[in-house]
């Protein structure tokens, strides 16, 4: 299965609803919070191909997007499927 990493910040409602779903699927996921150091939030921009908001979210190295884009998985019933 792939490792799921999710870049956060607080008090981000986008970012707390894609951790809910996460979770409601049993998946496990790394936070990377990017208002706890200093250039952070450049490397997820450099990740992400020049996206600012957050969540940004990966599957190993695969930009998935934000919490519409992991919805849409999981709406779709692809979001397993993904991981594999």
């Amino acid at each position: 299965m792939k490792k799921i990493l999710m870049y956060s910040g607080p008090m981000c409602n986008f970012c707390e609803a894609a951790k809910r779903l996460l979770k409601r699927n049993n998946l496990d996921f790394e936070i990377i919070d990017i208002s706890s150091k200093e250039g952070l939030i450049e490397e997820m921009i450099k990740k992400s191909n020049g996206k600012r908001t957050i969540p940004q979210i990966f599957f190993d190295n695969q930009h998935i997007g934000g919490y519409a884009e992991l919805r849409e998985l999981e709406k779709n019933g692809n979001l397993i499927n993904s991981l594999k």
